[in-house]
């Protein structure tokens, strides 16, 4: 058994769990886990990426939501009531409520749904994101709520919250100068439109889709920046797609925007910012940091253009 396991059987024993399996291994070690009441998924949160303070504002947004009746995934008490638990080797467990559902997609494959189906499922996913950010402004945050900011400053300013993408070490001296260029167009856009807080990473892997509904899970990134942010994290995978243009359309439509330039700048700017996280966390022959550059650089051009 490797060492994550061990310490999620370790982990689950305070929710009186037992691991079933492994779902994911990227900022978080994330398992199913069989509890007393059915299941549940149990996250190993990343050392040094979010303080105990920030997983917990996290749970309690969740939470909130959930008692507003939006499908996202609502933390779990362990057997003292507690929604975050220290481990031995400085890592924090919690435990949420299990969705049912199949992900949306996966980054860089096609859809195995219909286009049609996927165009209602990204209209859905639009109403869904306006849904949270609505009733998010109805909540009263707990005074020592924290959470990252993806901001002007956390997406473009001199230290982003996922690195200095323009510093990416594969980068050539004139692909540098245009993730500069890109980054100072971004700086004049990012300052008039509406921000609060957000999920920062709408992927399609974070999207449950179960019959026509949707559903969010993972809000390790979440934190408080540009609204329309959400859309261009839904849509960064997307931009490859033959017919991203109708996808595009049906998640503004569902959200409610037809402000399809700022769109377009934040599906830019979630592309800068996954340069600066693959970069320290990627090994450096990894072909992830070369098309995530590629990306970056395809669509800064086509807003240039």
């Amino acid at each position: 058994m490797s060492p994550p396991d061990q310490a999620a059987q370790l982990a689950a024993l305070y929710w009186d769990g037992r691991i079933t399996r492994t779902l994911r291994d990227r900022e978080n070690h994330v398992f199913e886990m069989a509890v007393p009441t059915g299941r549940a998924a149990l996250r190993l949160h990343r050392a040094g990426y979010q303080s105990a303070a920030a997983i917990g504002s996290e749970l309690w947004w969740c939470g909130a939501l959930a008692k507003a009746g939006l499908p996202v995934a609502y933390a779990l008490p362990a057997r003292d009531g507690a929604l975050l638990v220290p481990l031995a080797d400085g890592r924090h467990a919690s435990a949420t409520c299990w969705i049912n559902g199949d992900a949306l997609g996966e980054a860089a494959e096609p859809f195995a749904r219909p286009l049609r189906e996927v165009l209602d499922l990204y209209h859905s996913l639009g109403q869904l994101l306006a849904r949270v950010h609505t009733v998010t402004d109805t909540l009263t945050m707990p005074q020592d709520f924290t959470r990252p900011r993806w901001d002007r400053d956390g997406l473009v300013g001199e230290a982003p919250f996922w690195g200095r993408f323009w510093d990416h070490p594969a980068a050539t001296p004139d692909q540098r100068a245009s993730l500069i260029r890109a980054r100072d167009m971004l700086r004049e856009r990012l300052s008039s439109t509406e921000t609060g807080l957000i999920h920062a990473d709408v992927l399609r892997e974070n999207v449950l889709v179960a019959g026509q509904s949707v559903a969010l899970i993972d809000f390790d990134d979440s934190g408080f920046g540009f609204r329309l942010y959400d859309l261009g994290t839904a849509l960064v995978q997307t931009f490859r797609h033959p017919e991203q243009a109708q996808l595009r359309e049906a998640l503004m439509a569902g959200y409610g925007t037809t402000d399809t330039a700022m769109v377009e700048t934040f599906t830019l700017a979630r592309s800068l910012a996954s340069v600066g996280w693959v970069m320290p966390r990627l090994r450096p022959e990894d072909p992830i940091h070369q098309s995530h550059l590629a990306r970056a650089l395809t669509l800064a051009e086509t807003l240039r253009d």
